[in-house]
């Protein structure tokens, strides 16, 4: 009876103490409910009435907040258009052209502009909508503070350089995710967004054909897994359209798939596998391999949360857009 107190006053203090972390940032669990009460359940009944029918969408649309927030923080700069070909923005970015969901936000963002004008911020239509579309698809729930407010900037050139890459090795990853605040446990658990979604050939093919430049394969990935992947999908080194599941078998459903393929050294991208080289995460990846799915899915759901308040703009930083695109004029 001590020990279950414990446990329910501990987990009290847990809920209390991420609630306060947010209002310290100005975010907080429902942020509209008097300037825009319906803008949540406006954008949920959206997600939940077109993901059902296009389930595929919901890991680029989680992708796309893992990326907006690596750069300048969750403020919805990712969605900004590129003005000339002088001002390229992150759209325009290495990491992001082959992500899909643009026009899914622009559609939420007008079913709340219809409800509520210049109120709800793209920002934080990016994080519920992540959220909601992940639900969608049967994964974890998290909380989403809302607060955020829209950024002005957006520029190609730091897309490119602070989005984690697919050829990252550890030290990368662990330097990338530290520089946003984000530490080993918080790597471990939101590369698990891997369990859902696809992936091109050319992000990881030099794996299969070229590896040190010498026409040889990564000796670090099965070689089974290997020749499966040549002879089924990537027939050839220079194939930039195939996709292949990220989690194979079970691509749209979040399980431990994705750490389990790891083991068997048959993570498709090198920071994939760069995971099983350091002891901290290794063992991390064992652990949730050996516990109950639940662990996994409670685990993500705080890691998301965490990184949903990377340098938000608050208060009168930054602007609420009217178009997503755009920054106001």
């Amino acid at each position: 009876m001590e020990k279950a107190m414990t446990s329910k006053c501990f987990m009290i203090l847990v809920v209390f103490g991420v609630l306060g972390y947010a209002k310290a940032q100005g975010l907080e669990l429902g942020f509209y409910d008097t300037s825009c009460p319906k803008a949540e359940k406006i954008i949920s009944d959206f997600v939940k009435e077109h993901i059902r029918n296009a389930p595929s969408l919901a890991s680029p649309l989680l992708r796309m907040h893992f990326h907006d927030c690596f750069v300048r923080g969750c403020d919805a700069s990712i969605l900004i258009n590129s003005t000339s070909a002088n001002n390229n923005t992150e759209k325009a970015g290495n990491p992001n052209k082959t992500l899909r969901g643009f026009d899914f936000i622009d559609r939420v963002k007008a079913a709340v502009e219809a409800e509520c004008p210049g109120v709800v911020s793209c920002a934080d239509i990016i994080a519920l909508t992540a959220r909601d579309a992940v639900g969608v698809i049967g994964g974890p729930f998290w909380n989403v503070p809302t607060g955020r407010r829209d950024g002005l900037i957006s520029n190609t050139s730091e897309a490119n350089t602070q989005i984690p890459g697919p050829t990252f090795n550890f030290s990368s990853l662990q330097t990338s995710f530290a520089n946003k605040g984000l530490n080993v446990t918080d790597l471990v658990l939101l590369s698990g967004a891997h369990t859902i979604g696809v992936s091109h050939c050319s992000s990881f093919s030099k794996r299969l054909y070229n590896f040190t430049g010498k026409g040889d394969e990564d000796p670090s990935m099965d070689s089974f897994y290997i020749a499966n992947l040549k002879k089924l999908k990537c027939t050839v080194a220079n194939d930039t359209t195939t996709i292949v599941e990220m989690d194979p078998g079970s691509f749209r459903t979040f399980d431990l798939g994705y750490y389990k393929n790891l083991l068997k050294r048959r993570g498709l991208f090198q920071s994939d596998a760069a995971l099983t080289t350091n002891s901290a995460s290794k063992n991390l990846i064992v652990s949730l391999v050996n516990s109950p799915l639940e662990k996994f899915l409670q685990e993500f759901s705080l890691a998301m949360e965490k990184m949903g308040r990377i340098q938000v703009k608050t208060g009168s930083s930054g602007e609420i857009r009217k178009n997503c695109a755009v920054v106001n004029s």
